[in-house]
């Protein structure tokens, strides 16, 4: 059980989360202030320093809490597939429709200074553990005979990279299909690398 305090702890911190978010998204990493960031979750400034020190500590924990959000969200939509193709295609749904609608703070997040923008490194970290989930679903399929053998992991890296690809190109705009059609065309391109003989 939590305690009171745990919980109002865990409502504070997700309110300037949400309000933070908001505001590097119309203004920028460096344009946002603090007081903005107040005044959007309806709280005096000094409250945020209850629970951050920093602009930047505030802007990681909204990296940080949106990751793990799109984590959950990927492995709960791959679970509620029920065949290999729709689990690809659940991952890498779930990855644009995030991305989508969260146009503004991810183009943030890809044109900030080299000590905030995440490194490969770090999205790759992030991304491990529901990558590593389609592995094993790959695996399984291969196990039953219902793809030709291949490298589950190396399979599942594949998509996430060529998710991300499809991520970037609609960020720089330069991709004018509906969300679901990047999807299934990814979706389309590896299963049938994985079903031809």
């Amino acid at each position: 059980m939590k305690t009171k305090q745990q919980i109002v702890t865990e409502y504070r911190c997700t309110e300037i989360v949400d309000a933070a978010r908001s505001v590097f998204a119309r203004r920028g990493f460096a344009l946002a202030t603090m007081d903005e960031i107040a005044k959007e979750a309806g709280i005096a400034k000094g409250t945020i320093y209850l629970y951050f020190r920093s602009k930047t500590e505030v802007y990681k924990a909204v990296l940080d809490f949106d990751m793990k959000a799109l984590i959950k969200g990927t492995m709960q939509r791959i679970d509620a597939a029920s065949t290999l193709r729709d689990k690809i295609g659940a991952f890498t749904l779930a990855r644009l429709t995030n991305a989508e609608d969260k146009k503004e703070f991810f183009l943030i997040m890809d044109s900030e200074s080299a000590n905030l923008a995440l490194t490969r490194s770090q999205f790759r970290e992030w991304l491990r553990e529901p990558v590593l989930h389609l592995a094993r679903e790959i695996d399984k399929a291969s196990q039953r005979g219902e793809i030709r053998p291949a490298p589950a992991e190396k399979v599942a890296w594949l998509v996430a990279d060529m998710t991300r690809g499809a991520i970037q190109r609609r960020l720089l705009n330069h991709s004018d299909y509906p969300v679901a059609e990047d999807a299934a065309f990814i979706t389309d391109f590896v299963w049938a690398s994985l079903t031809q003989a």
